[in-house]
């Protein structure tokens, strides 16, 4: 198509601009072109009737006329519009000549090396990536939000929407699966899995709902087998479970399991507590079963199976006395009185009470003073052999009870006057009965009561009035120790299946809190007197100690929370830690083990 001047000269200005106006622009002389008359769709529809080629003909906007197209243009206009080339004559896809295809090609077209920037990560890519990165999280570039899916539903309901429908379809409970067979019942199972004839006479002595209902045999093949006696029977009752037994929906709910752990504080803000072995007390020769710490805090004593009571300096570790006793030292506790360093053990079927022979010469003769005896006290009570006899030791210079059967254990009472009473040199029984065999017993630490722990229970009584007022259900296996808090209200017990309870009297009978710390047997348990900890020793050879908050807000529970586990004492015949004692005054904890090891830890 040739090319012609265009009439209109106004340049790229929007024709828009003289949509209002007479005239269309200019020409090249400067005068305005007038727009002309444009036809009805009546003439247009008449003279495209009348002209054979006025399909040809395309208004010109720009230059207010009317231009008519050559057929080649209107076949070059209608190819465009399929998509094809403009001419015929021009293939798009012609094969491919390779020019440089000759027969001798040893040599590339070009031989010059990789450039660096083909192996090394573009820095303007990373550059940009960054920028996109930053963007993205400053919130600059939001992206599109996923579309909502509409909620369609049906305009005048259905009848697989109905109230009734939908009520019977909740109702509906899918019967439970029967059970699949497992190797027992194969035609030929395994060894392991056929009964001997005694067992299978042991099945008879057993109720009818415990006998296994299939008694698995052997066959050669599979056509040896022959049909199932209890087939029909099976069936039929399959039949009246789906029939007759009602069936329950459970309901599973999803809890997180994070949310049922206890809301613990930091262990750093338990401090202080005893974590490290700071000290180890050797001497004895033989497992030491019990250890005791003078209510000063400066000594400490220990009885060890050697059959000698030893006194050590807590800072120093130095044995400052021993004395030899003849027979294995069961238990051993100092008087809680800082002006009475008494010493009160239990060998075999004899209680001692020994001067310790610490303090300054006044206080060791108003001791010595308080120890002697003339003549044998006689008990304040009418039985014809008396509970006990006390009786003087000449060897110790002390005093030794002497009871009839087997003792297990001491323990003084906190004004550091009662066995029960020491100054009388007297005894009293005021328990003639007990639910069980007695296994550790303690005062209450500012009321008159006694605690005796039996193998199951715990039983409190008054002293004063001499009669049973609580009696605590442990439910464990063997009680092994007690101890109780100095507030008086919550009690711990220790267990011989390592297990531990924590009782609050106030709040029940039974535990508040079961611990399962230990593997094997605990052999004591033991409150601080000063600290909110508590500890416990076992045949592990380990030492638990823990966080016991009580608070005096009888709203608030204890808290409870364990802090560490004390390592450090070996195994001697299958036996570990046999006691622990608190410092009275520091957060410190003595252990002594069956390795004749005393350790202190410290925190």
């Amino acid at each position: 198509m040739s090319e012609v001047a265009p009439r209109n000269t106004v340049g790229d200005v929007p024709l828009e601009w003289y949509k209002d106006e007479e005239h269309i622009g200019y020409d090249i002389d400067g005068r305005k072109i007038k727009k002309r008359d444009r036809e009805g769709r009546i003439e247009a529809y008449l003279r495209n009737a009348d002209d054979a080629k006025n399909w040809r003909k395309i208004y010109d906007e720009y230059n207010d006329e009317e231009v008519q197209i050559t057929k080649d243009e209107a076949k070059i206009i209608s190819r465009l519009l399929k998509g094809k080339t403009p001419h015929t004559n021009v293939d798009p896809y012609p094969d491919y000549v390779d020019w440089f295809e000759y027969e001798d090609k040893g040599h590339p077209l070009s031989s010059a090396p990789e450039p660096k920037r083909r192996f090394v990560p573009s820095k303007w890519e990373h550059k940009k990536v960054v920028k996109l990165v930053r963007a993205i999280r400053n919130g600059w570039i939001k992206f599109d939000k996923p579309k909502e899916e509409r909620n369609l539903y049906l305009l005048w309901g259905d009848e697989t929407d109905t109230a009734d429908n939908k009520r019977h379809v909740l109702s509906y409970i899918p019967p439970p699966k029967p059970k699949l067979p497992g190797h027992e019942e194969s035609y030929n199972p395994s060894i392991e899995y056929i009964p001997t004839q005694e067992e299978i006479d042991s099945y008879q002595l057993m109720y009818e709902e415990d006998r296994p209902k299939f008694i698995p045999k052997r066959f050669e093949s599979l056509r040896s087998v022959p049909a199932y006696e209890k087939a029909l029977r099976e069936g039929f009752d399959r039949c009246l479970d789906l029939y007759l037994c009602p069936r329950t929906r459970k309901k599973h709910i999803n809890i997180d399991p994070e949310s049922l752990k206890p809301k613990l504080p930091s262990k750093k803000d338990l401090r202080p507590y005893p974590k490290t072995c700071y000290l180890e007390f050797k001497g004895h020769a033989s497992p030491v079963k019990s250890i005791s710490v003078e209510i000063t805090g400066q000594w400490l004593a220990s009885g060890s199976c050697d059959g000698t009571i030893r006194v050590w300096e807590v800072e120093t570790g130095r044995c400052l006395k021993v004395w030899n006793v003849g027979g294995d030292v069961r238990n051993i506790a100092w008087n809680p009185s800082p002006d009475r360093p008494i010493l009160a053990a239990v060998v075999g079927h004899d209680l001692l009470l020994i001067n310790a022979e610490v303090g300054n010469e006044e206080m060791q003769m108003r001791v010595k003073d308080l120890l002697k005896i003339d003549e044998m006290a006689q008990d304040d009570t009418d039985d014809k052999k008396p509970a006990v006899r006390w009786m003087k030791h000449e060897k110790l210079d002390g005093i030794t009870l002497i009871h009839q059967k087997a003792v297990s254990n001491v323990e003084w009472h906190y004004k550091g006057d009662y066995f029960t009473t020491l100054t009388k040199k007297h005894s009293h029984h005021p328990f003639r009965k007990l639910p069980g065999l007695p296994v550790a017993a303690t005062f209450h630490p500012s009321q008159k009561m006694f605690f005796v722990a039996t193998k199951k229970f715990v039983q409190v009584y008054d002293l004063q009035k001499a009669q049973l007022v609580k009696k605590l259900e442990s439910g464990l296996r063997e009680i092994s120790s007690i101890s109780i808090h100095p507030g008086g209200d919550n009690v711990i017990v220790g267990s011989k299946d390592g297990k531990l309870c924590w009782f609050d009297t106030d709040l029940s009978t039974r535990p508040y809190k079961t611990l399962k710390i230990h593997s094997k047997d605990i052999t004591s348990v033991i409150f601080h007197r000063k600290y909110p900890l508590f500890a416990s020793s076992s045949e592990d050879c380990t030492a638990y100690v823990c966080h016991g908050m009580v608070y005096s807000d009888l709203n608030q529970n204890p808290l409870i929370v364990p802090l560490e586990i004390l390592r450090g004492h070996s195994s001697s015949d299958g036996r570990g830690v046999l006691d622990c004692k608190f410092h009275p005054k520091q957060p410190w904890l003595f252990t002594a083990g069956a390795d004749s090891v005393i350790r202190l830890y410290c925190n």
